[in-house]
């Protein structure tokens, strides 16, 4: 049997406890703040996902018309690493632990995690186009949740980045409207 891979640096350390959510300075209830942060995990999740997928595909990306791609790949991922940052500042403000590791994150994933294997750059541009508009309708749908249950703030940030999403999805689609991208040499 293996070591355990996660390491418990003891009860008297811990702050915390994974899955729970606690008191929060917004004086929200904590009925809402727990779905909130329900909510904000899958978003975390999906993010995490994508950013992964899109930093794997810039160390391997190859072609004839790489140039821009490459550029926009690492763009695209500062782009989702900036928006993780303040969802999970977010999910703390609201008492809770955001979503981190690999299991909490295959636990919320929104989409599908694509294989380790390394794709021809259109099937990847197309599996991220996927992951775009799946976080694109999650985002819209946690705004709507956000304003039901009166927290404008989450609500705020959600609406912050949907619209760098969408921008993103959108040059997406132009990459692919491009031939050049079947051609690898």
């Amino acid at each position: 049997m293996s070591a355990p891979h996660l390491r418990h640096p003891g009860e008297d350390a811990l702050r915390q406890e994974w899955g729970t959510v606690g008191e929060n300075a917004l004086r929200l209830d904590t009925a809402t703040t727990e779905e909130l942060v329900a909510a904000l995990n899958r978003d975390l999740s999906g993010l995490y996902i994508l950013f992964n997928q899109l930093r794997k595909q810039y160390w391997t990306l190859s072609g004839r018309d790489v140039g821009q791609v490459v550029e926009f790949l690492e763009d695209a991922a500062d782009r989702l690493a900036e928006m993780t940052d303040e969802l999970a500042i977010r999910v703390v403000a609201l008492g809770g632990v955001p979503v981190n590791g690999p299991k909490g994150i295959r636990e919320h994933a929104p989409l599908r995690i694509e294989a380790g294997d390394v794709y021809d750059l259109r099937s990847s541009l197309s599996n991220d186009l996927d992951g775009y508009a799946t976080l694109a309708v999650q985002f819209r749908d946690h705004i709507t949740l956000a304003d039901e249950l009166g927290d404008n703030g989450t609500s705020d940030v959600l609406r912050d980045h949907i619209r760098t999403i969408e921008d993103d999805a959108h040059d997406l689609e132009k990459f692919l409207a491009d031939d050049t991208l079947v051609r690898d040499d």
